[in-house]
């Protein structure tokens, strides 16, 4: 026989009410989102107090990483079907957990240089370097680099997920088809392309963006969807910029654990424009 309890409690509206608190066979929250799992999942290789911030940091970014893959991915479908519309709320919300991203960079530069390598040698060749997730975003934006997927060579069906993202288009490429598809005027070859290789600005594509920004009323959904895609790569490059200062202020011009060339490489990737004709657009109107 269930043994079901309830407690009253009185609401503001002076109404007694009833309180489940019998959770034998229903599902609870702990249960829902797996937290003895996922709790369990900060497992710290040394005994320094300051390892366990650098294990959750990484790992709660990894989450919205996965959100913001989940939105992309969606916003683009509906870029796809020619339905602008709904992704605009996705986009919005990308750069909402960008911000969120952002700010966790805040949270990691309060570790000092000299408590980071308390525990440094522990981490081996792990790096930040190596996240599948963040190279997926990049190419699910249009940064393509083919030469990133050799870290992952070891590991097949991952190799083989970041190869089909690599030579899929990116949303910024839906974009541009969207536009070709109302009549706007854009180079064949832009359409056409082999879409593994970084994207190059176009003349057209930059005519076309114009022509939309010059256009608002008739154009509303692809000016709104530019402002969105110009939203995520402006919150993009601040991650990128406080991602570069956070490892300057802890390690300073040090290598990476896995091997990458740290500050040297963060700056260098801080030359690169998302959806470069949104911003050279600009200047022209």
């Amino acid at each position: 026989m269930s043994q079901a309890h309830e407690n009253s409690q009185t609401n503001e509206s002076g109404v007694e009410e009833k309180i489940h608190t019998d959770f034998k066979k229903d599902m609870t929250y702990g249960d829902y989102l797996h937290l003895d799992q996922l709790l369990s999942s900060q497992v710290r290789l040394s005994d320094h107090h300051d390892e366990m911030l650098f294990i959750v940091i990484h790992q709660v970014s990894e989450l919205w990483m996965k959100q913001i893959l989940h939105e992309v991915s969606a916003a683009t479908q509906s870029i796809q079907n020619d339905d602008l519309e709904p992704a605009f709320k996705m986009l919005s919300r990308v750069s909402r957990i960008q911000q969120q991203l952002i700010k966790s960079w805040d949270v990691l530069s309060t570790l000092t240089p000299a408590e980071y390598m308390q525990f440094r040698d522990k981490l081996g060749y792990a790096s930040g370097f190596q996240s599948y997730q963040n190279r997926l975003i990049e190419f699910s934006l249009g940064y393509k680099n083919p030469h990133v997927l050799a870290v992952y060579e070891h590991q097949p069906e991952l190799h083989q997920r970041l190869e089909a993202a690599l030579s899929a288009p990116s949303i910024y490429d839906y974009a541009i088809m969207a536009m070709a598809k109302r009549g706007l005027t854009v180079d064949p070859e832009t359409l056409n392309r082999d879409w593994s290789q970084h994207y190059q600005p176009n003349a057209s594509v930059e005519l076309a963006w114009l022509t939309v920004y010059r256009n608002v009323n008739q154009y509303w959904d692809l000016y709104e969807l530019a402002e969105k895609l110009v939203d995520i790569a402006s919150q993009q490059q601040q991650w990128r910029f406080n991602h570069m200062s956070t490892v300057e202020r802890i390690i300073g011009f040090k290598t990476g654990t896995g091997g990458s060339s740290g500050v040297t490489y963060l700056r260098k990737a801080l030359d690169h424009r998302y959806f470069p004709e949104l911003w050279s657009l600009r200047t022209l109107l």
